[in-house]
């Protein structure tokens, strides 16, 4: 076979097995990363005292991890007695299997931030103590573990590491934090290093990474303490980076990428910033900036020309143009986690109230609102959609509403 021919081939086995791979990722705020969730032919308003529960399972204990389902098992990280584990329940809310991940956070607001990640049958979370795992996502069975701080020195912060662990292809990638290694790419068949990059010397945040598609580029794009940072996927350099220039070191949202145009909501810094990616992929260029939109842990959606989601101080859910960065219109709510599918936003607000959102073109409107009541401590845990299904976890129990709207 001559070179030309081997070329091709490889080229194609790398392409087959990313779609593969996209077809069996499992993961933070959904499929994409962002929050938009697949499903048809879901209600579109609710009984008073919401949509029918399906079932209901405690023992999840303490934390603020995302449940995922992979159709088969809905997964949720939890820490009980200062331990963390990983919790599997079946579609009618038996836990079939739990697996310990070491030592979890206690500090403030206890246990575990970050959501499982699943490809195929493996499934990789990484805890707030800096710990990554590789289980088996049947059985639990340990592949493989890294310790960000012990292998790759990194450096906790303040509220425990929060990533949800970003893969593409067979490379996984996270951010330890350290002075040389503030992010890094794994493989996540094995864990061993592909490699390291010290970026801007930066500590962590509690950003989520995304995988930006600009030309032949791929950039992995993610909050570090100070800066937003664009990183060619392929060998770890700093391509380009944007100075986070207002104190603040609770950078969470998950950045939305769009025809060139790049989205960060960013309560802890710069509120609501559009930039503009250059064709090549090498430098970014602020268009516009609104310091009083933007919310901490929320989420954000950008549907057609508008950007939805929560805002403090008032409280309340708004759109805003993506053209302007103005507010376009205002919803009465508490502020919390929004997600998005078949036509309708679902606000699982910080006060337990769970609200069916609809808009026209950027005008809100409440459609349908109920309590969370059961379960613990704070309701941060953002909500999650699979087959008609819309799990939320509130603490310590976790739950399966049935959203799906009958034929008639």
């Amino acid at each position: 076979m001559n070179y030309f021919r081997y070329a091709i081939l490889l080229s194609l086995l790398t392409l087959i097995n990313s779609l593969l791979v996209a077809q069996s990722l499992y993961q933070f705020r959904g499929p994409d990363r962002t929050g938009i969730y697949p499903g048809e032919h879901l209600l579109k308003q609710w009984p008073a005292e919401g949509p029918p529960l399906l079932w209901q399972a405690t023992g999840a204990g303490n934390g603020f991890s995302t449940p995922v389902s992979n159709g088969k098992l809905v997964y949720v990280a939890g820490e009980k007695d200062s331990t963390g584990y990983i919790f599997a329940f079946d579609n009618k809310g038996v836990l079939k299997w739990k697996k310990e991940t070491g030592r979890e956070w206690i500090e403030n607001f206890p246990g575990p931030r970050s959501t499982v990640t699943i490809v195929r049958d493996l499934l990789y979370y990484c805890s707030s103590m800096g710990k990554i795992i590789c289980l088996d996502a049947a059985n639990g069975e340990s592949k493989w573990v890294v310790d960000l701080l012990k292998d790759l020195h990194g450096i906790n912060i303040r509220f425990g590491y929060t990533e949800s662990l970003l893969v593409d292809g067979n490379v996984l990638f996270c951010s330890p934090g350290g002075p040389d290694t503030n992010i890094v790419a794994l493989n996540r068949l094995n864990g061993s290093l592909i490699w390291k990059s010290k970026a801007m010397g930066d500590s962590a945040a509690y950003c989520s990474p995304i995988m930006i598609h600009q030309g032949v580029k791929k950039i992995l794009t993610t909050l570090s303490i100070h800066h937003l940072l664009g990183i060619d996927a392929s060998d770890g350099k700093l391509l380009w980076s944007q100075k986070i220039d207002r104190q603040g070191d609770i950078h969470c949202n998950v950045p939305w990428f769009e025809d060139g145009d790049l989205y960060i909501n960013d309560r802890g810094g710069n509120g609501l910033l559009k930039l503009s990616l250059t064709a090549a992929g090498d430098s970014v260029k602020e268009v516009w900036r609104n310091f009083k939109a933007g919310n901490v842990q929320s989420g954000f959606i950008k549907l057609g020309n508008h950007l939805y989601g929560s805002r403090y101080r008032p409280a309340r859910f708004e759109s805003i143009d993506a053209t302007t960065g103005q507010v376009a219109d205002t919803l009465k709510f508490s502020v919390g986690s929004t997600i998005y599918a078949d036509g309708m936003f679902y606000c699982y607000g910080e006060d337990g109230t769970m609200g069916l959102i609809s808009d026209d073109q950027g005008k809100l409107s409440l459609v349908s609102s109920f309590k969370i009541t059961e379960g613990t401590n704070e309701h941060f845990a953002h909500p999650s959609i699979r087959d008609g299904v819309m799990y939320v976890r509130h603490g310590d129990v976790l739950m399966a509403f049935d959203i799906r709207r009958q034929e008639e």
